[in-house]
């Protein structure tokens, strides 16, 4: 009688690739789902802002990069925790694979930041405390991927990388808090777990849109850990027949 599938299955770097396969194109499908919807709402439907007008329609993708970029790094780091006490198999791989693809929103989220700043504030950029701490995170996804790459021994690469994924995530909370630390231009945040400050009208196209952003960048990673997978197979088969050459 076959075995019952679990989730502790997914540690199998074979059938991981198995499972993502048949995954993915379900997740794509989603994610484009809820990005037309969210997107299409956004930019086209939804009222514009009694203060900002239809600038404000750049929250529809600074919102959600804003929140993939922590949230990506956190993850990051989670698993490079995971691979440092539990020795986890896919640990290292996934720091490889989360750190573009995080580092990638976090550059959207300054790019678009600044041009919603603009029309806003009157300047592309301050040195506030939440746009400056937006700015380390992206150069501590950098750094990873470059540490990641740093070492001709692939594991020496993922401890350093690890670690610094690790430290990091000390500046998570400066940016959640740094609009309340200090005197900053970056208005507070308009959705907390009391209730947002955003008209429904606005806010279910901000919902829909972080959805089918956060399924796309899901996707994303599963698609890179995939391919590293296959790359790591790859360097062990080549390693094995210069062994035996040898």
């Amino acid at each position: 009688m076959p075995q019952a599938f679990g989730w502790h299955d997914l540690a199998n770097p074979h059938r991981f690739r198995a499972v993502a396969a048949r995954v993915l194109p379900w997740l794509l499908a989603a994610a484009a789902g809820f990005l037309l919807t969210g997107l299409g709402l956004g930019l086209f439907v939804a009222p514009p802002d009694y203060l900002q007008g239809e600038s404000v329609r750049i929250m529809y993708v600074h919102v959600p990069a804003a929140w993939l970029s922590l949230a990506g790094y956190a993850g990051m780091a989670g698993a490079a925790l995971a691979g440092r006490i539990w020795r986890h198999p896919l640990a290292d791989l996934t720091v490889r694979a989360i750190a573009p693809v995080g580092a990638t929103f976090a550059l959207v989220c300054l790019v678009s930041g600044s041009l919603w700043g603009r029309p806003t504030w009157g300047t592309w950029w301050v040195w506030d405390g939440r746009l400056t701490s937006m700015l380390v995170l992206f150069l501590l996804y950098l750094g990873v991927i470059a540490l990641a790459h740093a070492f001709d021994d692939r594991l020496r690469g993922a401890r350093a990388a690890g670690i610094l994924a690790i430290v990091g995530v000390v500046n998570l909370p400066v940016i959640k808090y740094s609009v309340e630390w200090w005197n900053t231009l970056h208005q507070p945040a308009s959705i907390r777990l009391s209730g947002s400050s955003i008209h429904p009208d606005m806010l279910e196209p901000l919902l829909l849109s972080a959805t089918g952003f956060l399924l796309l960048f899901v996707s994303i990673v599963v698609m890179r850990l995939r391919a590293l997978i296959a790359e790591q197979r790859r360097e062990m088969r080549q390693r094995r027949r210069a062994a035996l050459a040898g």
